[in-house]
């Protein structure tokens, strides 16, 4: 069986994106190494148990593949990664009273609620609640 293991965001600097995933978002340090010129390797993951073997790689977004698929996703409109929670409006709350930058209010999108944020890094995320 094939699982997904690791995905990668690319972000504006990786240092800020780990502090913001890991102290605002609420994920946990999986992996921080420096590769001795400079350049970070960082994964967070879950905490308590929830997919532990899933990480978030925090990339670089520098580079001519990266910054341009960056720009267009956030021109757009588009979140890069989405993630699943169990109260989008409690979590919707406490971002926001932590400053998190909400371009999209919690609101029915066909069988879910979903809400889209600025990550600080360059990105915008979508946080969903399946309905029922």
């Amino acid at each position: 069986m094939i699982k997904v293991a690791m995905t990668g965001v690319y972000v504006d600097d990786v240092a800020k994106a780990h502090a913001f995933y890991t102290d605002v978002l609420g994920f946990e340090t999986r992996t921080h190494m420096d590769l001795g010129d400079g350049t970070l390797f960082v994964t967070v993951g879950a905490r308590e148990g929830a997919q532990p073997d899933l990480q978030l790689l925090l990339e670089p977004g520098e580079g001519p593949i990266a910054e341009p698929y960056r720009r267009a996703l956030h021109e757009a409109g588009l979140p890069c990664i989405v993630f699943s929670v169990d109260d989008i409006r409690a979590e919707y709350e406490r971002l926001s009273g932590l400053g998190v930058r909400f371009t999209h209010p919690p609101q029915e999108q066909g069988p879910m609620l979903a809400a889209v944020f600025d990550d600080t890094v360059g990105n915008l995320v979508q946080l969903v609640q399946p309905n029922g």
